[in-house]
């Protein structure tokens, strides 16, 4: 199947196959074409360029796009939305002036959903995720990392990451998986956590790998959860059985996480709420990932991660969404990217550079998305006529999008 897109208003992030990701100045750069052509065959992109350029107009499927903007899909390399049910009452719980914590230590967060999953079956939360990927894939998401996490066993985290695969299986999507056992310390575990950190190195993660269930292991770093030593030892178990790092850091505390990321070579981290002068040292000359959730920052009234300066310091950010039932029941890119522009002083064009070719980066998944290039996977969001990318994140509460393409098909 050769599908050609014609007189494309403006064709954005046009990529050499060589640019794997962009940092500091470069991320206020972004590439486009204006009256623009693009190729799509089977699956991929084949050809794009100027108008005045083309030659052929043979092909299965001619789209007039005149007064369409075309972007790559979104890149969100964060998410937990494999998960049982809501919890809806904590957010009420929080309006009357409870903390995250607070929640946390009462019995909920994280160990609620766990509760929840452990009583659901592989099919009831295959179909409630299922509603979710399709309702982000419809939003703009063509690749997507997805968590386990709210199993804390090892039977319940294997359910988590079938799940996962049963999604990998059925939606043409590209999904990456993380095995996210050190997410919180089970009840039973609470006075013993070095014995919840050897059942992860121990048994879980060989079983995951024997397996074959994840790309990527992370852990929650952070006061009340895993120490910067546990975190260290689990993602040196993780390595052993070539599971690449991540780490959930410096969400409400700067405790040396990032140091451990650096040193364990993770490909991203991910949180960063809370910066440190020492953090950003150590994170430059680096090729780590720093991953900001800006709708999670808005969804708990925390602090936002420090864009602005991460950048002006030479910096690479990525922006992925964290859906997750807690602390962000939300996977819209768009509204993702509208709020780092609104409240992290992001550019447009930094911000769409955060949501494609370095979402794309953080999730391993360069070579083939994140940006137009030849040979990459046909994941196309097209915009209805809008004025200019501006009004992208300028118009955050309204559906810009016309259609969206994966893998070369309109979904």
């Amino acid at each position: 199947m050769k599908t050609l897109f014609f007189n494309i208003k403006e064709l954005v992030q046009i990529r050499d196959s060589s640019i794997m990701k962009v940092q500091g100045q470069e991320m206020k750069i972004l590439p486009t074409i204006k009256n623009a052509f693009l190729v799509v065959e089977n699956e991929r992109i084949t050809d794009f360029g100027s108008m005045s350029n083309l030659q052929d107009f043979n092909a299965d499927q001619v789209i007039d796009s005149r007064g369409h903007t075309i972007l790559p899909a979104w890149c969100d390399s964060h998410t937990h939305i494999v998960y049982a049910g809501n919890r809806e009452s904590e957010f009420v719980d929080r309006i009357k002036g409870l903390s995250y914590e607070e929640i946390a230590a009462r019995g909920g967060g994280i160990l609620n959903s766990a509760k929840k999953l452990e009583e659901s079956s592989e099919q009831e939360l295959f179909e409630q995720a299922s509603q979710r990927i399709r309702e982000v894939m419809r939003l703009g998401t063509g690749a997507i990392e997805i968590k386990s996490g709210y199993g804390l066993s090892l039977e319940s985290e294997i359910k988590m990451l079938n799940v996962i695969k049963m999604l990998k299986d059925t939606y043409a999507i590209n999904i990456k998986a993380t095995f996210l056992g050190a997410h919180a310390f089970p009840s039973q575990y609470r006075n013993n956590k070095e014995a919840y950190v050897d059942l992860i190195c121990e048994k879980m993660i060989p079983e995951v790998a024997k397996q074959n269930l994840a790309d990527f292991i992370d852990v929650f770093c952070e006061i009340g959860y895993f120490d910067i030593h546990q975190t260290e030892k689990i993602l040196k178990a993780g390595k052993v059985h070539e599971l690449i790092p991540k780490i959930h850091v410096n969400q409400f505390n700067s405790i040396g996480g990032i140091d451990v990321g650096v040193k364990c070579e993770a490909l991203s981290v991910d949180h960063l709420e809370v910066m440190k002068k020492e953090d950003f040292e150590i994170l430059k000359d680096s090729d780590v990932m720093p991953v900001a959730l800006p709708s999670c920052s808005y969804f708990l009234s925390i602090p936002y991660t420090p864009a602005r300066k991460m950048i002006d310091q030479g910096l690479p950010l990525a922006l992925a969404t964290d859906f997750n039932p807690g602390s962000t029941p939300s996977g819209n890119m768009n509204f993702v990217v509208s709020t780092a522009c609104i409240k992290m002083k992001m550019t447009p064009e930094e911000a769409i550079n955060a949501a494609t070719i370095n979402g794309a980066y953080a999730m391993g998944l360069s070579d083939s998305c994140g940006s137009i290039t030849r040979g990459k996977d046909a994941n196309l969001i097209v915009y209805k006529d809008i004025p200019s990318l501006n009004f992208i994140p300028y118009a955050f509460g309204s559906n810009l999008i016309d259609k969206v393409m994966i893998k070369g098909s309109f979904i």
